[in-house]
């Protein structure tokens, strides 16, 4: 099946558009953008710079994809927007290229971007994440997989979301957010472990309550970070889980947000 592309679409005839492919009325595709087979752009959404589109995504109308990056550093440099497969990207949102010279802004796959949300420059967001609306991530923010972003969040630049976190709507993360967290709160602060989303996920129920116990010796017995390892390793069995807990926490630049006074 050919391309179906509205005659009041404005597409550029070096865009490369892939099988399948719907565009509505009043869409813009710019010089340089790749669309992967099987996208829809719909009425009057924007499509510019150079901007790449796996397969099967869905750009919902007046989002405006890969605009220059709102950036005082950037001074016309080429850089790239690299979005994946089946992303859902709704109405009115932004998301920008990389600043320097070849930089990227990278989108995974499978990911819901509900309305009125900003992703920046150099961003590197996983797989399966939803972004609930207006949802705001500064530049070279880093959100791993199956993460959760409240709607009307703000999430300073150069922070990291591990996988599996959630935070609440209308939060300020300053902070890093570790992986399987449920973090709230302004700015945000751990409340816990993300039990119903590992649960959703099909985390084995012994995985759960190691990771929960794990959770309260990191984060809500006032160790240090070398005594909580220690004691996590002392008292549980390893785990792929752990591992990826500690080595998120170890290599932080930004520092771990605080934890809830319980």
């Amino acid at each position: 099946m050919s391309s179906q592309i509205d005659s009041k679409a404005i597409v550029s005839p070096t865009a490369q558009i892939g099988k399948d492919v719907k565009i509505g009325p009043y869409a813009v595709i710019a010089e340089q953008v790749k669309i992967g087979a099987g996208c829809v752009v719909d009425s009057f959404a924007q499509v510019l710079g150079h901007t790449t589109f796996g397969r099967g995504c869905h750009v919902f109308p007046y989002a405006v994809i890969g605009n220059i990056p709102q950036d005082l550093k950037y001074k016309g440099e080429v850089s790239f927007l690299v979005i994946g497969d089946n992303n859902r990207i709704r109405e009115f949102v932004t998301i920008n290229p990389g600043t320097e010279k070849n930089a990227k802004t990278i989108i995974g796959n499978n990911n819901l971007i509900m309305a009125y949300s900003h992703i920046a420059h150099d961003c590197e967001i996983g797989d399966d994440n939803v972004l609930a609306n207006a949802a705001t991530l500064a530049g070279y923010v880093k959100v791993g997989n199956k993460v959760v972003i409240g709607g009307l969040t703000a999430v300073h630049q150069f922070c990291r979301l591990g996988d599996f976190s959630i935070v609440g709507g209308c939060s300020k993360v300053v902070q890093d957010i570790p992986p399987y967290s449920m973090c709230d709160g302004h700015p945000a602060v751990i409340c816990g472990l993300n039990s119903i989303g590992l649960k959703r996920a099909k985390f084995p129920s012994l995985t759960i309550r190691n990771l929960k116990k794990a959770f309260k010796i990191i984060f809500f017995e006032n160790h240090l970070p070398a005594q909580s390892k220690e004691l996590v390793e002392k008292n549980l069995p390893p785990s792929k889980e752990l591992e990826k807990l500690f080595e998120f926490i170890l290599s932080s630049k930004r520092g771990i947000c605080k934890c809830v006074q319980k």
